[in-house]
């Protein structure tokens, strides 16, 4: 089955000479990295950013992260981290696929997941804030789910 996607995005960059090793083949920790600056800018796209959260009384940790390394990125190489939305209301859950800006081929596959958890009390939400699901459904590319 098929998982419905409600928003994509889309960010390029360049692996710098830090994120390598002596091969030139960037080490397996930062591609993380690249998630997350892909997270962000999705963020600010909907603008509703880690401050904002922070605002809101919400804290959002990463409870799970998987990744498949299929194609190592190299030095230099401009890449894609293309985000998929596949769940908003009970979690934040993203899939991600890296891939080489020009050429396409497929480098890596992820996904996180992040709970809402209430700052004053510690306290893990079973429902993500509406003003995190308000701001996913006002975002001009949703795509509510068919039944």
């Amino acid at each position: 089955m098929r998982k419905h996607v409600y928003c994509r995005h889309a960010s390029e960059y360049e692996i710098p000479f830090f994120d390598v090793d002596s091969m030139d083949i960037m080490w397996h920790g930062h591609y993380v990295k690249y998630l997350e600056m892909a997270r962000c800018a999705f963020l600010e796209e909907i603008r509703y950013t880690y401050e904002v959260m922070r605002e809101k009384g919400y804290g959002w940790p990463i409870v799970q992260l998987n990744l498949k390394y299929v194609k190592p990125a190299k030095f230099r190489q401009r890449i894609r981290v293309n985000l998929a939305l596949v769940e908003y209301e009970s979690c934040i859950r993203m899939d991600y696929v890296i891939t080489d800006a020009v050429t396409g081929d497929k480098l890596t596959r992820g996904s996180t997941t992040q709970v809402a958890v209430d700052i004053r009390t510690g306290e893990m939400q079973f429902r993500t804030p509406e003003s995190w699901r308000s701001a996913v459904r006002n975002f001009k590319d949703f795509k509510e789910e068919s039944k």
